[in-house]
């Protein structure tokens, strides 16, 4: 609706994520098989082909569990039993893989030969993870610089038509290794500390990605009207999808269905909304980092526009997570070698702050009147 070139689906993302994580690995494997020979993991050539294959087939299948329009669609999602919180995303790829691939990985016969099963999978993605083995690929698929993150980056950037999102893919990986890690005493994956700048030009591409496209003002408002169309179309008296153990019936809420629903004027005004193209405008928008004095003026601003239909759209974005999840730099000084977190080497990184940017928007035919409320609101 907004970038027509950026047509491409999640299945060819899904295949780059596979690509990239095998290129990882083996980046991982020429610069620290010593490690994952050591009595530490106690991998040898026969376990670490047959992790390979694990971890191409973790990629691959990462993202089974994304309803229709991948996240808009996540709100959307059931509370667990406990209310604790809504289940997410990989929930629900959890209970497809058990749901349509069990059989196929327990008779096909390539699967019984290299003994690999959907629970070998699944450990890839479970938290925490039950092995130290386990644990050291999971930042493979699920990190800072995780597969996922690099491919979607560079797809995105290129059928959007943008330059945002570009950075040093090779340079990335050519410079990975295994970062001991004192805390867990295990390792995570890092780079060497020839790759910091490359590693700094992924986090920038994440970040003016969202800043300029994720977040353009005109794709965000059509994530709102398109999670009301669900709304409007789904059977449960809560307007949620089904929970994972009816993971069949979920799985037939995919883009077509939804898509056929809406042109067949089944979706509601939002539907209609969609079709026509007659999405709501913006009329007001913060800077990217805002203080919470301005916070509360927006939040003011929405109750005056509340009976003209207000919307309000908010960034909540934080580009890089300290702590144990921070990526992790093996520095050489001298004789000295050790690992250290990226932010005490990177400026650049120590420096990224997090954009909570709110946006106001009302229906088109409330434009002329909202922005006059506006002005009025201004001049007081």
């Amino acid at each position: 609706m907004v970038y027509p070139g950026a047509m491409h689906t999640r299945f060819e993302h899904s295949l780059g994520v596979m690509h990239v994580a095998s290129r990882m690995f083996d980046a991982l494997l020429r610069r620290s098989r010593d490690v994952l020979c050591s009595s530490d993991y106690g991998f040898n050539d026969a376990s670490l082909e047959r992790q390979r294959r694990i971890i191409r087939l973790a990629a691959l299948l990462h993202d089974l569990g994304h309803g229709p329009f991948s996240h808009a669609a996540e709100e959307l999602l059931p509370l667990k039993p406990d209310g604790s919180d809504r289940y997410e995303h990989e929930d629900y790829s959890a209970a497809a893989l058990k749901y349509c691939l069990d059989d196929l990985f327990e008779n096909h016969r390539e699967s019984q030969a290299n003994g690999i099963r959907v629970r070998d999978i699944l450990e890839i993605f479970e938290t925490p993870a039950r092995s130290a083995g386990v644990l050291v690929w999971k930042d493979l698929v699920s990190g800072q610089m995780d597969a996922d993150r690099m491919d979607y980056l560079l797809r995105d950037t290129h059928h959007a038509g943008v330059q945002y999102g570009r950075y040093d893919l090779d340079r990335v990986i050519y410079t990975l290794r295994l970062c001991p890690d004192p805390e867990s005493e295990g390792h995570h994956i890092g780079v060497e500390e020839d790759g910091v700048h490359a590693v700094e030009g992924l986090l920038i591409a994440r970040f003016m990605m969202f800043t300029q496209l994720y977040f353009h003002k005109t794709r965000t408002i059509y994530d709102y009207h398109l999670v009301e169309c669900l709304k409007s179309l789904l059977e449960s008296a809560e307007g949620k999808f089904p929970p994972p153990a009816e993971i069949g019936d979920f799985l037939e809420w995919d883009d077509w269905k939804v898509l056929g629903l809406i042109s067949e004027g089944r979706a509601g005004n939002h539907g209609e909304i969609l079709r026509f193209r007659k999405h709501h405008r913006m009329v007001y928008s913060t800077a990217e980092v805002v203080k919470d004095k301005e916070i509360s003026m927006v939040e003011e601003l929405a109750a005056n526009l509340e009976p003209h239909g207000c919307v309000v759209r908010d960034a909540e974005k934080s580009w890089y997570k300290s702590g144990s999840e921070e990526i992790k730099v093996w520095r050489t000084s001298g004789r000295i070698e050790r690992s250290v977190p990226l932010q005490t080497l990177s400026p650049v990184v120590a420096g990224l702050i997090k954009v909570n940017q709110r946006r106001l928007y009302v229906p088109e035919s409330s434009r002329k009147t909202a922005e006059a409320v506006l002005r009025y609101r201004a001049e007081k």
